[in-house]
């Protein structure tokens, strides 16, 4: 609907922006810290290694007084399960433990609430070596893990999340290089007992987060992403229920209410995929009652009928993927396109937080949303992202728009603080409101420079989002 009584944005709204350790940290096999499966895959072709990144490991303080110099009310970056378990399991590494209590203590020194993230996409080597998510002792694995951050700093962490992007690692694990399908003959079971393992292993950490850290509030992070229809063709809304079924609802479903969504159920029934469930299971998915949903937007899919002769094929983080009888991905000719042919949609931004507000009445915060691009260094010392602030001032309208319809929005993080390594496309494809002076390969002087976005974003959390312009 057309909004002509607008609601300001809540005076506590959580400002900042994200990270990830293994795409901004570097330090990545030193300081006690162990593999990750992001440190042992091959990068894509033309990229740089994740051994330094951003190198936030040494520039941290620094990083952090830029962001307080923005504004920011909150700062979400991930724990690197190896930098404090480097085997995922067995004995801490106290470098790791302390690195992580001074990162924290620097965010609290500027009044910048840390909203911490477990996991995000760097699961231990060891633990992969053994057969990862697939074994069940996964589960156990990943909520020692929970225990240690909540005995470290439960103290001062009153945010935090789960799992990143588990729908992701479930759909496009292969690209995202968190997946070995080599030798697996049926894929879906795999992919599927495996997230079912990260379900539970999650409603028993957000129920452990509960009794170790009172006044804690916990969520999950999934990328939901709204589904469309490529027409008003009654085939092609059954291919969007689809979709939205199995992109989005069962992350949330789960999380939230504690039961797998019926269409991807039967889904998995079609090619005999559905997870071996242990007596108990069901009542700990009930039990995990998250505070907030967190979650990251991009764009929006949009999918077509697929008739059951068609031929599967994989798709990328953001866009469909072609399922045999269940969908097909459509390009939506009414959307603009980023320089790395990502769909642009505001709009869908709006509907995709309506729709979730429907369904599960919690409130959101946004854990991803931005623009990656190839933003130039002048010879001043100056990086020119109206485009990015353009990008991002038509996703925080929408954000207004929600609140003044009834939706209870907590934050806006988006991607990311500073720039870091894409998981596809390397150092060029820059996100951050802070560029970092390094290409490809030449590591330059790693100096940080402000972003005319940094001065946009700053002026727009001073005033609570008011002005925009």
């Amino acid at each position: 609907m057309i909004i002509t009584k607008s609601k300001k944005l809540p005076e506590n709204f959580l400002w900042g922006a994200s990270t990830s350790a293994y795409q901004v940290e570097g330090a990545n096999l030193t300081h006690g810290k162990g593999p990750s499966v992001q440190d042992v895959k091959t990068v894509p072709e033309g990229t740089s290694e994740l051994d330094v990144c951003a190198d936030f490991y040494h520039h941290y303080k620094e990083d952090i007084a830029l962001m307080a110099e923005m504004g920011f009310k909150t700062f979400r970056f991930s724990v690197a399960w190896t930098r404090i378990l480097p085997k995922g399991f067995g004995e801490i590494n106290q470098e790791g433990i302390d690195f992580y209590s001074d990162v924290i203590d620097e965010c609290l020194k500027y009044n910048i609430e840390p909203l911490v993230t477990m996991f995000h996409f760097d699961l231990p080597y060891e633990i992969e070596k053994k057969g990862g998510w697939s074994r069940r002792e996964s589960v156990d694995e990943f909520v020692n893990f929970a225990k240690i951050l909540f005995e470290n700093y439960g103290d001062r962490v009153k945010y935090w999340l789960t799992i990143n992007e588990q729908n992701m690692l479930t759909l496009v694990g292969d690209v995202i290089g968190t997946c070995n399908l080599s030798g697996v003959t049926n894929k879906y079971k795999k992919l599927y007992q495996e997230n079912h393992h990260m379900l539970l292993a999650q409603a028993k950490v957000m129920k452990l987060c509960h009794d170790m850290v009172p006044g804690a509030k916990i969520g999950p992070a999934p990328n939901i992403s709204l589904v469309y229809p490529a027409s008003c063709k009654p085939k092609d809304i059954l291919a969007a229920q689809n979709f939205n079924a199995i992109r989005n609802w069962l992350y949330l479903d789960m999380a939230v209410w504690g039961r797998y969504n019926n269409l991807v159920w039967k889904f998995l029934e079609e090619h005999d995929a559905l997870p071996d469930i242990e007596e108990g299971d069901m009542d700990i998915m009930a039990q995990g009652h998250p505070d907030f949903i967190g979650f990251n937007y991009y764009s929006t899919a949009t999918v077509e009928w697929n008739e059951a002769n068609a031929e599967a094929s994989s798709g990328d983080q953001q866009g469909g993927s072609c399922e045999p009888g269940v969908y097909k991905n459509f390009s939506n000719p009414n959307l603009l396109h980023t320089e790395f042919g990502w769909e642009i949609d505001p709009d869908g931004f709006r509907a995709t937080v309506r729709e979730m507000y429907s369904r599960y009445h919690l409130p959101m915060l946004v854990t991803e949303n931005g623009l990656g691009a190839y933003d130039k260094l002048t010879e001043d010392g100056k990086i020119h992202d109206d485009y990015r602030i353009e990008y991002l001032r038509r996703h925080i309208e929408q954000i207004k728009l929600a609140v003044s319809e009834g939706v209870d929005m907590m934050g806006y993080c988006p991607w990311s603080a500073i720039d870091l390594i894409s998981t596809h496309e390397g150092i060029v494809k820059r996100y951050g409101f802070i560029y970092v002076n390094r290409d490809e390969f030449d590591l330059k002087d790693m100096a940080r420079y402000r972003k005319d976005s940094f001065y946009w974003y700053k002026k727009v959390i001073a005033t609570n989002g008011e002005d925009l312009g």
